[in-house]
């Protein structure tokens, strides 16, 4: 079997020489000039022996005369490719189908494929990218980089068609049929183009400005989703994706570095932003503090067209939620803030604290923090703020809705569909966001009530103002009904239209109902004393059976007592109709039924006489 073998080799050898030979002296004369489909097809044949001669030189390995033979292979091995490389070139050049056709499957016969496809990328390929990818010129324009991209998708339908006709079974010969195994788009034009990229464009892959690096890989992911669409099969895209050159080009793009300059420009302004806590949005912002609109323009900016990446999808999205997680938090920071009061009393109690400028606003005065001394001072905050806060909170939680919808494009580009957790997780957020509101709320009807009674509380005065002064009867409200609810009508006037209409009614209801509360006991003290004058009066005048027990007024009926009692019906009366101007109703607030009931039954002189 050896010697068959052996024998097997020396007659392959020698049969391919004679063939070479002949036709290289058909080539040499200038009667008989082959064709280039004969050359072809001739080198069809010697491919068909020298796959013969390969197989018994491997099985004949080791045996000395294939040792004496081996340099007549090698010099038949190089003279079949030369040959081949100068027939693949010529039937490029001429558009020969028939001609590139033999050749490509010469080239699949002796297992020389990837030779074929590297000689197209070195031969074709190459020269083309050399005139096309030039930094300077890319620079020169503002459009550079996309013109370059174009002409490199350029390439394949205007050099490569016939190659592709020959290998994906779009042939215009009758008798063709496709040639298998090869791929040059993925294994010629890919690697060429990204060894071009890398060596005359290094500048492409720099992260270093985050606004240009975001250009530039989106317009190449958009090239390379173009390129993908000329390769014309699912197989030869995956093919595509699982080139060592595909991974080489994704790998040079340095999108960890983008993301953290990108990381540092949303965090960083939220965070000065957070610092300077309660200065006033910018114009024409949804928002009524600088924080709340730098969390909600890092939101946005996180989904931007001119900053999102799909790659970066997951850790945009964990940014996000970090956003909001952050935001929850300096709210809650807020609210442990001492309140602080507008007007005067802020001077006194500046000045009882040793501030050095009573007249800063009380947003940036600063009140011993208590604990120990090397604690540092705690700022305040006002109603008025903590009302624009609360306004910003409900604004924000409505606008979650919009980021979603926001997010979901952008997540569908990289094929996620599981947007209930999405839903699921903004709605937890959300929540984080609502779980400050109780408190908030609380703070702001505690100091609109405080502000409320402070003026309820001239209720006290009226007695002084009618006994013995000989004062008219009464015919209007005394002004301090006017002042209590100054506050209140503030509120709907500065906030009605930025903040919800429910929350708006809640913290009124809430604030006149606490309020009316203490009202109707200062009311009822009034009263009581009122009262006792009277039955003081009735002993005084049973024992000295002289003064009348009540003092008249001028108009010659009503007694002073009867005139307080009068006032402070009117008093009452006139607040019941300045709370249902303000959008509600007089019942929905606690105390005040019974605090017209109290003043109702006051009016009357028998229902006052009784014990």
């Amino acid at each position: 079997m050896c010697v068959l073998r052996l024998i097997q080799v020396i007659r392959s050898v020698e049969k391919i020489e004679k063939i070479l030979n002949s036709q290289s002296s058909k080539e040499t004369s200038a009667l008989e000039v082959p064709s280039a489909l004969a050359t072809g097809q001739v080198l069809e044949r010697v491919a068909v022996e020298f796959n013969q001669l390969q197989f018994h030189a491997v099985q004949s390995k080791g045996l000395p005369l294939l040792d004496r033979v081996r340099p007549r292979i090698a010099g038949i091995t190089a003279a079949l490719q030369r040959s081949l490389e100068d027939l693949l070139l010529g039937g490029l050049r001429a558009s020969d189908l028939d001609v590139v056709r033999h050749c490509l499957r010469t080239y699949a016969a002796i297992d020389k494929t990837r030779d074929a496809e590297a000689l197209v990328g070195q031969v074709l390929v190459k020269p083309y990218l050399e005139q096309v990818i030039v930094e300077q010129v890319v620079e020169s324009r503002p459009d550079g980089l996309q013109l370059m991209y174009g002409k490199l998708l350029d390439f394949v339908p205007h050099h490569c068609h016939l190659l592709r006709e020959v290998t994906g079974g779009a042939v215009s010969s009758e008798k063709g049929s496709p040639v298998p195994g090869y791929d040059f788009l993925v294994n010629s034009v890919w690697p060429e183009i990204v060894r071009a990229l890398e060596e005359h464009l290094p500048s492409l892959f720099n992260p270093g400005n985050p606004d240009a690096f975001h250009e530039k890989y989106t317009a190449s992911m958009d090239f390379v989703s173009a390129f993908e669409r000329q390769c014309g099969t699912q197989a030869s895209v995956r093919r595509l994706r699982a080139h060592p050159a595909y991974r080489s080009f994704h790998s040079r793009w340095n999108l960890p570095v983008y993301f953290q300059i990108r990381f540092r420009e949303i965090a960083g302004s939220l965070e000065a932003a957070l610092t300077d806590g309660l200065e006033d949005a910018p114009a024409g912002s949804p928002f009524c503090l600088r924080a709340s609109h730098a969390a909600w323009s890092g939101l946005r900016c996180c989904w931007s067209d001119a900053l999102f990446l799909p790659a970066l999808a997951h850790r945009l999205w964990r940014l996000t939620l970090q956003i909001l997680a952050r935001f929850a938090v300096f709210v809650h920071e807020l609210l442990l803030r001492p309140l602080a009061h507008d007007g005067a009393k802020d001077v006194r109690k500046a000045l009882a604290t040793g501030s050095k400028d009573p007249s800063a606003p009380p947003g940036g005065r600063e009140e011993p923090g208590g604990g120990a001394p090397e604690a540092p001072p705690a700022a305040s905050i006002s109603s008025a703020q903590l009302v624009r806060v609360a306004a910003d909170l409900d604004r924000l939680q409505e606008q979650l809705p919009e980021l979603l919808e926001m997010i979901k494009p952008k997540l569908e580009t990289i094929g996620f569909k599981n947007f209930s957790s999405i839903s699921a997780a903004l709605e937890d957020s959300g929540q984080a966001l609502a779980a400050c509101g109780p408190a908030l709320s609380s703070r702001v009807v505690q100091d609109l009530s405080e502000s409320c009674f402070s003026s309820l509380r001239s209720a006290l005065d009226v007695p002084r103002l009618y006994r013995r002064t000989n004062k008219e009867v009464p015919t209007a409200a005394s002004p301090y009904v006017d002042s209590a609810l100054k506050p209140l009508r503030q509120l709907q006037s500065e906030q009605g239209a930025r903040l919800a209409q429910a929350t708006l009614q809640r913290w009124l209801q809430d604030a006149l109902s606490a309020s009316t509360r203490r009202y109707y006991e200062t009311v009822s003290d009034v009263l009581q004393s009122v009262r006792k004058v009277e039955e003081s009066l009735k002993r005084l005048k049973q024992a000295r059976k002289s003064t009348p027990a009540h003092t008249a007024g001028p108009g010659g009926g009503m007694s002073d007592d009867d005139k307080i009692r009068l006032q402070l019906a009117l008093d009452v009366a006139y607040l019941g109709e300045q709370i249902q101007k303000m959008g509600l109703q007089t019942q929905d607030v606690k105390s005040f039924p019974a605090l017209a009931e109290l003043v109702a039954g006051a009016k009357d002189p028998a229902a006052a006489e009784q014990p």
